[in-house]
């Protein structure tokens, strides 16, 4: 029997994406296998870095020398952008870009003859998006801005045996960060339609999950594109629709850009007690300058206001943002305000990113780039102000009552047994003693240890 696996480098989208395609291969036949036996090794990649792409490399390798005979299929964003690279590497059977992605399994299989040329929408050869060199049989990519296609499937945490779904429901970005790649391979913003995200949701409810996260590249774009609407479809009106039209226990949003945290949202997630409290705003730099050559649509006070506003409608949420250093251009001073910023705001964790130039990119040919080692400083400041800052906020809760969903992961110590938990608002937590995974508990947080809350259930 044919067998599959896949590995996927990146974020929840990318996760996403690879969970579609598992369900693909399934419903081909094949079946689950490990790296070391598989047939079809599917890598799944990033480019939001040059890291990034530099680990699928690596893993590319790696396989080589793990399973010489099975076909390595390379796909997602690293082979959009740059297909003709990846193919070139030894040990690669065929690229697939996001493009195409959405039928990797008929590709691999050699039965694309199959395909849905409606879906495919226009197929067109890798020669003509390459300035009509040479075609390559094993490369699948073509002009991702003419793809209506989004990849959906709910991603289990394979870590803790599924207990916390996470569902795409919006890709791709109409925004152009002069930083970022990601609207270049992954195109224009898309939308899960809702009646689609509400059977998902409702399925995942049937199947026992009490907790789903709702994911996307530019989550708060949700419904803009979709026929027949218009500006009012927004993503808080799906946020209300899941509230009223299933009856799943608790809904956790991911990143939401700043702009896109309205009054009447944030009331909405304080208010309701099935909204998990947690807020993710990028804020990328606090210096207006910086924000200003980033091309990001919001000014530092914006964002101050917004936070302020999150904080004092829901005093004991997450908060947490990406944080990039290093721009082209930052200076010592515009680094300052960024850390002025985290400093003064209520964030709970950040994402602190050293800026990567990315091929084709407006900030990849800026002057005066920031050299490495500055960077790196600034990322170790910043990283080490947020610890001081997630640390206290985690004491806070010392003799405090906090709901918990419990994970797979029960852990054998000195002090006893410990099940793994994430509580409401995205702390990590130890509930002692063993319990079933996937149940929310009332606990009592006896102290902050490791990095995570020890507590004990309520009486």
């Amino acid at each position: 029997m044919p067998s599959f696996y896949i590995e996927n480098f990146g974020c929840r989208a990318t996760q996403a994406d690879g969970a579609a395609i598992e369900r693909e291969f399934l419903n081909q036949g094949l079946d689950h296998a490990t790296r070391e036996n598989a047939q079809f090794v599917v890598l799944n990649t990033c480019a939001v870095t040059a890291a990034a792409e530099q680990d699928a490399r690596a893993s590319i390798r790696r396989i080589r020398r793990e399973n010489p005979g099975c076909e390595v299929i390379v796909t997602g964003c690293y082979a959009q952008r740059a297909p003709r690279e990846i193919a070139a590497l030894p040990g690669v059977s065929k690229v697939i870009g996001n493009s195409h992605k959405h039928n990797l399994a008929h590709i691999a299989l050699g039965t694309q003859s199959e395909m849905d040329s409606s879906k495919v929408g226009s197929f067109v050869p890798i020669q003509d998006l390459l300035r009509r060199e040479a075609f390559e049989d094993s490369i699948f990519v073509s002009d991702i801005f003419a793809h209506t296609e989004l990849l959906a499937a709910p991603v289990f945490d394979s870590a803790n045996e599924r207990t916390r779904p996470n569902l795409k429901v919006q890709d791709g970005c109409n925004n152009r960060c002069s930083f970022c790649i990601i609207p270049s391979v992954r195109g224009r913003s898309r939308s899960l339609a809702l009646e689609e995200v509400l059977r998902n949701v409702e399925q995942l409810v049937v199947a026992g999950y009490r907790e789903v996260v709702i994911s996307g590249i530019n989550l708060g774009r949700w419904g803009r594109d979709l026929p027949g609407t218009s500006e009012s479809s927004t993503f808080e009106q799906l946020v209300r629709a899941v509230l009223d039209e299933t009856s799943l226990e608790k809904l956790r949003i991911s990143s939401v850009e700043p702009m896109d945290w309205s009054d009447s949202f944030i009331r909405l997630i304080a208010e309701s007690p099935r909204i998990a409290k947690h807020a993710h705003l990028p804020m990328q730099s606090a210096s207006d300058a910086v924000l200003r050559r980033m091309h990001r649509k919001y000014r530092p006070w914006h964002y101050r206001e917004k936070v302020e506003k999150i904080r004092s409608a829901m005093p004991s949420a997450a908060i947490g943002a990406d944080v990039m250093v290093g721009f082209p251009g930052e200076t010592e001073a515009e680094f300052e305000e960024t850390q002025r910023m985290v400093e003064h705001l209520p964030f709970t964790y950040l994402h602190v990113f050293t800026f990567s130039a990315r091929p084709g990119t407006a900030a990849a040919t800026m002057p005066n780039q920031v050299p490495v080692r500055v960077a790196r400083e600034r990322n170790r400041i910043l990283r080490e102000l947020a610890a001081e800052k997630k640390q206290a906020f985690m004491r806070s809760f010392v003799g405090k009552q906090l709901t918990a969903i419990t994970l797979s992961t029960v852990n054998e110590s000195a002090d006893g047994t410990g099940t793994e938990a994430l509580t409401d608002n995205y702390l990590k937590m130890t509930i002692r003693g063993r319990h079933q995974s996937n149940r929310w508990f009332r606990t009592v947080v006896e102290v902050v240890e490791g990095g995570e809350l020890i507590a004990s259930l309520r009486s």
